[in-house]
Formats: C-alpha cells, structure tokens, sequence
C-alpha cells in the first residue's frame, strides 16, 4: 500500500473571505478526526489535485500540518456545480490502528471472449464495493479478470473478487458486478392491415375515388341587409 505525503497551513480565513485563498491556489479544506476536534487548513490546490489523482479515497496521506504528522484519509471533495471546480476538501484523520470503512474501486481487465465474438455487450453493474481493513491496508483498487467470459448471461459477481487477506469485502457478495448482455434488436412496426370491409378513414377536404366534391353553398346578402 503506498503513502502518500502533503503539507498543509493554519488558515484564519473563513467564510466568504476564502475566496481569497483560491485565487493564491490555495485550497480551503478541513481535518476531523474521532479524537481531534476540526483543523481548519489550505493546502496547495495544484498539490491536492496530482495526489487526489493517485491515492483517491482509500489512500493513506501523511498531512503535515505545523510540523505534526497527521494520518488520513481524503473524506470528501465538495466541487463547484457548473464548472466542477474543487472548492474544499474535508480530511478524515484515522488511528491506523483500528479498522475503517471505505469505498474502493472495482476495475474490470481482459477483454471477454464473448465480446470476440461479438455474441453480446458487456454490461457493468457496480463500480465500487464497500470494505473493512486497517488504513495503512485500504487497498486502492480491487481488479477482477473478465477474459473467460464466454457465453451471454454468464457474469461475475462480489464473491469472485479476489482482495488480501486482511481486507474484508463488506458488500453483498451476490451482486453482479459484470455480466455479458444479449443484443437488443428493435423490430420495427408491422402496417396496420385494415379489417375486410373497414372503410379506410378519409382526410378531410378529400373524397373517395369516383365521388364528386358537394358544392359548396354561399350565402349572398339580400338588398335589405346592405
């Protein structure tokens, strides 16, 4: 299991006045822990993000903050709604000697003979599973070979997924977390074939063939009412 290192400051902007640290490139983020009351912190946002890009939830950070070494987790990454944009970060400080849960990725590798033969589409149904280990554990993925995969319906669940034996999968292990699909085809519409002797319904201002349009009758103003 790597670890992963960041440093952090003392901040007293709070509020509205943070914006004053994002346009330093400074992210305003927050430690909490079971027995550590809130630290209120900025780091490096272009530093948060290379590290967020490879320990992701699960991976274990010495966050050194005032020359004090704080192991912890990434809790959780509040963005911006339109522009997705990091806006804060919460950190979880953890005692590595108990056991935490999180949330680590399911990755899906080989390609399925099934999908060879073009006999169907794989189909993924979970992404990520629950599990229990200690921090310095937490794996940050957890990969699973779908390469023999042959037929359609056949699938792999949470049971096969191979982990260490200190990591606990906390998920419920019949889930399907992949399984090959049948092609859909979509039939088109068959034509409505009227019933024998159904008359066809006949747009208006059209007339059947052989018939003449009625007159149309037009009322002239008699020499009173002018």
């Amino acid at each position: 299991m790597s670890k992963y290192a960041l440093s952090g400051t003392i901040r007293t902007l709070l509020g509205k006045k943070v914006r004053q640290l994002r346009a330093k490139n400074l992210l305003p983020s927050t430690v909490y822990g079971k027995s550590t009351k809130p630290i209120t912190i900025a780091v490096s946002l272009s530093d948060f993000k290379k590290l967020y890009a490879q320990a992701g939830e699960t991976g274990l950070i010495e966050l050194t903050i005032d020359k004090h070494v704080h192991p912890v987790l990434i809790h959780t990454v509040q963005l911006h709604p339109v522009t997705r944009a990091i806006l804060h970060v919460e950190f979880h400080e953890v005692d590595l000697k108990e056991k935490v849960h999180a949330e680590v990725p399911v990755e899906c590798v080989g390609e399925p003979q099934a999908i060879k033969d073009r006999l169907g589409v794989l189909l993924t149904l979970i992404d990520h599973v629950e599990v229990e280990a200690l921090p310095a554990h937490l794996p940050e993925k957890i990969t699973i070979d779908i390469s023999h995969l042959t037929q359609v319906d056949e699938q792999v669940t949470v049971q096969n997924l191979v982990v260490p034996s200190d990591v606990t999968v906390l998920t419920d292990k019949t889930l399907i977390v992949a399984k090959i699909g049948a092609f859909v085809v979509e039939k088109e519409p068959e034509p409505v074939v009227p019933a024998e002797g159904a008359e066809t319904a006949i747009p208006e201002g059209e007339t059947k063939e052989g018939e003449e349009e009625a007159p149309t009758t037009q009322t002239k103003e008699s020499p009173q009412e002018k």
